[in-house]
């Protein structure tokens, strides 16, 4: 029996066994299921990061993501409502008994299955991984721009442009051929090679845009670019949508777009707005700073052509060892200055001479290449003209004329653009009506121009005072490459600056729209009617040893509409011009022994007549005729006496009327009519006239008396003196001319650079202005200039405040400036003065009496000129400024012996920052024996960039220490004077030393 009982004991307990395994082994082992739900949870919340960061570098290469995807999603969705079970279980009796035994299976499989999925993830975590820092770049075949300077500076630029957070959009731009795909290929393997001052990105995408570029072309670039996935007759809406949200899981991506010739719409492409992605960056490079500002790019980067080192250094690269050798190597440098620093035309012409050691061969080149059409180059057609061609063909309507136009100049020569203006005028290119001011076209030439240079087939001129533009010589040669090959209205025959000697009357055919002989050595012209029925333009300006042009000459030219003669020395002009029936504009300046005009009369047509610093004595029969003359120019005619009476205002077309420095002066009504001369009253009927210069006879001023009609003046320079001869002439006969011509070198930067139409200027010479002044010139003028003038603190008080003023000269006068009634003005006067020139005033003592009787704050002065002031003994005082003078970089002072001080502080303690003038650029001290400090002793001029002293033995302390350095650009003065110069230190004196020169005023 205990036998039995043993045995069923031992069954009992082995059935039990088994039956609680298989109990286990079905709902799960009851301690372990808290733990397993918790590892299901965290490990559920892994796979989900992780499917995250699977989907944002996915690329649609790699196979099998999208099914893993989608296997973590039905997982998640098996998982919520278990888990809402779970939770809704855990509320009832014995913690949820019910839960365990029916949800502790389900949890084990759902935690396999998760794991099971979190490795396949890694997996594919680890290829996309891989795969995304073999495509972040690709490598590019580009030519190495370690050798130049330039480039890598532009380089430098853009690079520290995309570590700057503010910066998201980059526009390259410059002319084409200049090498800006090379420039941003160079940037782009950069990014390749990361250190630790590259930006890094999850992906750089290159596309090349072209000419004729569609939307659709370049979203399927960029897909290809990120491996997306193709689908057939996809609308553009929908890739750029996919497109966007593909981008949008990039950490960091830089987009290049290449050769952009218009502006592309980046929410049509498919790029994510800043606000959606602010760590994206574009960079666009184009022709065309328009595609800049239409793509609203954060900044711009000009680049320009490379320096002469720079250039001949790329075209030793490309030419190889024969470039330098001994009988080749001048040749070789001629050619690359031919090139005009054009990386595309050095690149084409080094490649072309490769290998060719002929002395004979590289002349033979030069020669060609000199042509502008270079018929026997290798390439030079096809890789250099044909593709800045494409430049001009984008050009719309006139607009191409107008750039085909300026290649008439010569190599590397300013033209005015005022010039251009009437030209293109003259030739119908601008789009004008009648009712059309000459104002309003003149600011549509400027428009144009600005067009042109923004399309990098103009660039700024030389000139500094007036606006001129100038082409770069190869887009000239192209210019010159498509008007002469041209069979419409703009075939030309260029042959300007070349040093012709002889008229070359062979090349003038019918065909000829235009043709420019302008600055070379013809003595004579042809004595025969020249085949040229067609030409509206012909331009022998410049050709300095020209006598005459004959009677015949000018009958071929029927169609004449712009002829220009200037600076010749014609001593007549034919009777046959009276045919040039179409003729707009005749251009006759610096004529000086051309003394006077056939009848005019019969050019009724006649727009602009220039005779300026000719010397006509008179001016042509039937002037009056000219009804449609919109411009007169007599400036600098010294020989014109008179302009007679009842002329003027027949020509009622007349907008602009300028007679500065002429000798004809015009009587004022209350004056003596001398030899039935004009009085200014005539100007009055001229309902057009916007535009004035003249010079008159007075003793008084005339604004009042003529105001009605001198309000609709919008531009102006009159000049009223009483005496021919003024104080000022005689004492600036009296100064030496190299200070003369230092004056106008240091102050030239600033000289008014307003154009036509925006000058308004009063010169005021030996008048009285003690008597009650008003009048609407006085008011709105912005230089006003006094010279030897009386009653100037009358004409302060009276007029009151100048508004407009940015410029005031006073000379030749000893007036002193006290503040009326022993008080400063309450208001500043003269509130927007820029500059500031006083000359030969042997009472002033101080600027501070001009301060303290006009209330100056001089809050907008930049340039401060003084010179032949005796008893001049400071500059400003600044108990007179409770703010830094911040706007002042120039200060000019010369010949006042009895100077001390620049600055003073009279009351020993000053509300005056320091310093005083905490922007100051450059300054010139010249004669000045007494100066002895420039500032305080603890100021230093951090901005300095020019320091001239010249006999100022008794300054020997300079307001400057070694960081002064960074910026100081040249110091000059004499050895003594340097070497006595005292110094806070001995770092600061060697420092500079590096930074002294000698007196060679020429230089600076």
């Amino acid at each position: 029996m205990e036998c039995a009982i043993a045995c069923l004991s031992s069954a009992v307990s082995s059935f039990s066994e088994h039956l609680c395994g298989l109990i286990w082994s079905k709902v799960g082992n009851p301690f372990t299921f808290k733990s397993s739900y918790s590892h299901l949870q965290q490990e559920l919340q892994r796979l989900n990061d992780l499917k995250s960061t699977v989907e944002r570098d996915h690329d649609e290469s790699l196979a099998g993501v999208n099914d893993w995807s989608r296997n973590v999603e039905e997982t998640g969705c098996k998982v919520r409502p278990m888990q809402a079970k779970i939770e809704a279980n855990k509320e009832r009796c014995c913690g949820g008994f019910k839960n365990l035994f029916l949800q502790s299976r389900e949890v084990a499989e759902v935690l396999k299955e998760v794991r099971g999925l979190d490795v396949r993830g890694n997996c594919l975590a680890n290829l996309l991984a891989a795969n995304r820092q073999a495509r972040a770049v690709e490598l590019m075949p580009v030519e190495s721009i370690d050798h130049q300077l330039a480039a890598s500076k532009y380089l430098a630029t853009i690079m520290n442009l995309l570590n700057d957070d503010a910066v998201r959009t980059i526009g390259v731009w410059g002319q084409g051929g200049i090498g800006k795909t090379t420039l941003v290929k160079n940037l782009n393997n950069m990014l390749k090679d990361a250190s630790s001052t590259t930006p890094t990105f999850s992906i750089v995408i290159w596309i090349t845009v072209s000419r004729e570029w569609d939307l659709k072309s370049i979203q399927e670039q960029i897909a290809q670019r990120l491996k997306m996935e193709e689908k057939t007759k996809e609308s553009p809406e929908s890739l750029a949508a996919r497109i966007c949200e593909r981008l949008k899981r990039e950490e960091k991506f830089l987009l290049l777009l290449d050769d952009v010739w218009k502006e592309i719409d980046l929410d049509a492409l498919g790029i994510p707005r800043p606000e959606d992605h602010a760590a994206c960056k574009i960079i666009l490079t184009t022709r065309f700073l328009n595609v800049c500002r239409g793509m609203k790019t954060d900044r711009e980067i000009a680049i320009h052509v490379l320096n002469d080192d720079e250039a001949w250094k790329l075209f030793c690269k490309n030419a190889g060892e024969a470039a330098i050798l001994e009988d080749v190597e001048p040749v070789a440098r001629a050619i690359t200055k031919e090139c005009r620093g054009l990386p595309l035309a050095i690149n084409v012409m080094g490649t072309s001479m490769r290998k060719k050691t002929s002395k004979d061969l590289w002349e033979y080149a030069l020669t060609e290449l000199r042509r502008s059409v270079p018929h026997n180059i290798y390439g030079v057609e096809d890789r250099v003209y044909k593709p800045l061609k494409w430049s001009y063909d984008s050009l719309q309507g006139n607009i191409q004329s107008c750039f085909l136009y300026c290649s008439l100049y010569p190599e590397d020569f300013s033209i005015k653009i005022s010039e251009l203006v009437q030209c293109w005028l003259g030739e119908g290119l601008l789009d004008v009506d009648e009712q059309q001011s000459y104002e309003d076209i003149y600011k549509s030439g400027v428009a144009l121009v600005e067009n042109l240079k923004d399309c990098c087939l103009l660039e700024n001129g030389d000139g500094r005072r007036s606006r001129t533009v100038k082409m770069h010589d190869v887009v000239r040669d192209v210019a010159i490459w498509i008007a002469s090959s041209s069979e419409d209205e703009c075939k030309s025959l260029v042959q300007s600056g070349i040093g012709l000697r002889k008229f070359p009357e062979s090349r003038l055919t019918p065909s000829l729209k235009r043709i420019s002989f302008m600055h070379n050595g013809l003595k004579w012209l042809p004595d025969s009617q020249i085949p040229c029925s067609e030409a509206s333009t012909l331009l022998l300006q410049n050709n300095y040893r020209l006598e005459m042009v004959p009677e015949a000459f000018l009958l071929g030219f029927q169609s004449l509409r712009v002829l220009n003669l200037s600076n010749t020395n014609i001593q007549r002009l034919p009777l046959s011009l009276i045919h040039l029936g179409e003729l707009r504009a005749l251009l006759l300046s610096h004529c000086r022994w051309l003394n006077e005009l056939p009848p005019v009369g019969r050019l009724s047509k006649l727009q602009v007549l220039d005779c300026s610093n000719s010397g006509i004595l008179k001016l042509p029969e039937g002037m009056e005729q000219l009804s449609n003359l919109r411009e007169l120019n007599l400036s600098g005619t010294q020989e014109l006496k008179t302009f007679r009476a009842g002329l003027v205002s027949r020509l009622s077309g007349l907008e602009i009327l300028d007679m500065s420095d002429s000798n004809c002066r015009w009587c004022l009504k209350t004056g003596t009519n001398e030899g039935n001369a004009a009085l200014l009253e005539e100007l009055g009927c001229l309902e057009r006239l916007i535009v004035l210069m003249v010079d008159l006879h007075g003793t008084t001023h005339p604004f009042s008396e003529y105001a009605p009609w001198m309000e609709r003046l919008k531009s102006f320079r009159i000049r009223v003196s009483r005496v021919r001869v003024t104080i000022s002439d005689i004492t600036r006969s009296l100064r030496p001319q190299k200070f003369l011509r230092l004056s106008n070198i240091f102050t030239n930067s600033f000289k008014n650079k307003d154009g036509k139409f925006e000058e308004r200027k009063l010169l005021l010479s030996g008048l009285d202005l003690s008597g009650k002044l008003n009048g609407c010139l006085l008011t709105c003028a912005a230089v006003l200039e006094l010279d030897g003038c009386m009653g100037l603190n009358n004409l302060f008080d009276s007029v009151g405040t100048f508004v407009y003023l940015k410029s005031l000269s006073i000379s030749s006068s000893n007036v002193r400036f006290k503040p009326t009634g022993g008080c400063r003005s309450p208001n500043d006067l003269l509130p927007n003065l820029e500059e500031l020139y006083l000359a030969s005033l042997p009472s002033l003592e101080s600027i501070s009496e001009l301060v303290g009787s006009l209330g100056l704050k001089f809050s907008r002065l930049k340039l401060m000129t003084v010179f032949f002031c005796p008893k001049l003994k400071y500059l400003l005082s600044c108990d007179d400024f409770t703010q830094p003078l911040e706007k002042l970089e120039l200060i000019f002072l010369a010949n006042c012996s009895n100077l001390s001080d620049m600055f003073i502080y009279s009351s020993g303690e000053t509300s005056m920052p320091c310093p005083v003038a905490p922007n100051l650029q450059k300054i010139m001290l010249l004669v000045l024996p007494n100066l002895k400090t420039l500032s305080r002793q603890e100021e230093t001029w951090q901005h300095l960039e020019h320091i001239y002293v010249g006999g100022c033995r008794n300054l020997k302390k300079l307001p400057l220490n070694e960081q002064s350095a960074n910026t100081l650009k040249e110091i000059r003065g004499e050895q003594e004077w340097w070497k006595q110069l005292e110094w806070d230190d001995d770092v600061t004196s060697s420092t500079l030393q590096p930074l002294f020169k000698g007196p060679q005023w020429e230089h600076f």
